[in-house]
């Protein structure tokens, strides 16, 4: 076998290679002497059919089956003999003219093919013990869980029914039918919908105008969907809402103590503070979790600077661009209403895509060299986490996993790169530094990388902060509620 390096340009490789017919030919007689005893054919006793017999019978399809094994086996022999790593999966390229193609599987003619490929960089670890990064801590007081417990207990509140005019704070139970035109629409339907007045639910206007009703009533109001309104139909329409008051609630008291407790499917108040309390803990931890590793990236970027394989970026990218689309398509707003155009935007992301490449790359090298592994358990954690958040869907992600090829790598990356990101932190020299949650909560604009300052659009800079991060929010279902908008962008 013959191995032809035909461009070595930057990172791109193209090698050819050349595997002699005479090779092929003993490959292939080597295979049907090994199928001789097995083969029936009429006319013959078993294994004593004649190898012309034989080879003119089953030797194009035993050459062919060779092919398809030569092909996929040893691109990756070569590219380690060669000590090279490609950065996605080789392109291979046969002929395509059918007369030669015969002829290679008749072995008259060589059998060639091409491998395209760029490579992964060599990249030489740099000391880090200079990487200095701030660990905002925030203390938690009594009154922010007390705070957090009143906004739990909230949902847990209970209502008794009175008698008189809906206050704001009472929940109120009504049917009501929307119209545009005088013409009922879809989804603007319900009965016996309860909805706590002052609570914000309903698209403006449409709560203020059942205070002051009883129990009873019926009122028609008329009310303007948001111009930003999900359902093309009824954005920007006024609308009107016929009204049947069923029932009048007022809201129990709220008090922290045992009772509330028992209801929240907890023993005492003392043990809801102690979950509460543990809650805003790793709110606050995730936050300044987020913090550190920014930091550390921003750094290791600064640190290191070398070509990245396009093709990484360029897939990178496709799933960037994909997904800000998305989020503007659903939003209904356009690069303009982010001050930027979309050649400016193409430019910034591009960006984005190059560094979380490089960092990639860096933290896979780094992980590497430090003996990181992932273990079977955190995997499995890993696969139960998403099978937690799609309920009645446990089969199809597990069968997506087990035989989508590179689908464990998505669960393996994210659980590997949190685990370089904790090797770092015991090396560089880590200052923990009390905040308030508001500076916690802050954009840390001051310590941001190049690559985020240059990228100053809102979105640009919003997608560069979220590296790493995932997150979900509850839906709801009536379209006629102010929050549909947000719900339908999820």
């Amino acid at each position: 076998m013959q191995v032809i390096e035909t461009l070595a340009e930057g990172l791109k490789r193209e090698l050819k290679v050349v595997i002699p017919a005479k090779d092929m030919e003993a490959r292939m007689n080597e295979r049907l002497a090994e199928t001789k005893d097995k083969v029936r054919i009429n006319g013959f006793r078993p294994g004593k059919v004649p190898f012309a017999h034989l080879k003119k019978m089953y030797g194009k399809s035993v050459m062919a089956e060779l092919v398809n094994e030569l092909v996929r086996e040893k691109p990756t022999e070569i590219l380690s003999e060669r000590g090279e790593k490609s950065a996605t999966q080789p392109e291979i390229a046969m002929t395509e003219n059918e007369a030669e193609a015969d002829k290679i599987l008749n072995a008259e003619a060589d059998f060639e093919f091409t491998l395209a490929y760029e490579i992964i960089p060599a990249i030489e670890l740099k000391d880090v013990s200079g990487i200095k990064v701030t660990r905002e801590v925030v203390d938690i007081d009594e009154a922010e869980v007390t705070e957090q417990i009143l906004k739990i207990a909230e949902n847990a509140r209970t209502y008794e029914t009175k008698k008189g005019k809906a206050a704001n704070g009472d929940r109120v139970t009504i049917d009501y039918l929307g119209k545009v035109d005088g013409e009922a629409f879809d989804g603007g339907k319900d009965e016996d919908a309860e909805l706590v007045l002052g609570s914000n639910r309903f698209i403006p206007g449409f709560e203020e105008q059942l205070v002051g009703l009883k129990a009873g009533d019926e009122k028609v109001i008329t009310v303007t969907f948001p111009a930003e309104y999900p359902a093309a139909n009824l954005a920007g329409k006024e609308a009107t809402f016929d009204i049947t008051v069923k029932d009048v609630a007022a809201a129990a008291a709220v008090e922290i103590n045992d009772d509330l407790a028992t209801k929240l499917g907890l023993e005492s108040a003392d043990k809801l503070k102690e979950v509460v309390r543990g809650q805003i803990e790793s709110q606050y931890g995730s936050m300044t979790r987020q913090k550190v590793k920014r930091q550390i990236l921003d750094q290791l970027d600064e640190l290191y600077q070398f070509d990245t394989p396009q093709r990484l970026v360029d897939a990178e990218f496709d799933n960037i661009w994909r997904q800000i689309n998305t989020d503007l398509e659903q939003a209904g707003k356009t690069f303009a209403d982010e001050d930027t155009t979309e050649e400016e935007a193409r430019g910034e992301y591009r960006k984005l895509a190059e560094r979380r490449v490089r960092l990639g790359l860096v933290l896979s090298e780094i992980g590497e060299k430090a003996g990181v592994t992932v273990t079977d358990e955190e995997m499995q954690r890993s696969l139960f986490e998403q099978l937690r958040q799609f309920p009645g869907q446990e089969k199809q992600i597990i069968d997506y996993f087990q035989k989508t090829p590179g689908a464990a790598a998505s669960l393996r990356a994210p659980i590997f790169e949190e685990k370089v990101v904790d090797h770092l932190l015991s090396e560089v020299k880590v200052t923990d530094k009390t905040v308030s949650k508001e500076e916690l909560l802050a954009d840390d604009e001051e310590g941001a990388s190049e690559t985020k300052k240059s990228a100053s659009k809102k979105k640009v800079a919003k997608a560069d902060a979220a590296e790493g991060e995932e997150a979900a929010a509850p839906k709801k279902k009536a379209p006629a509620k102010k929050k549909a908008a947000d719900d339908s962008a999820e």
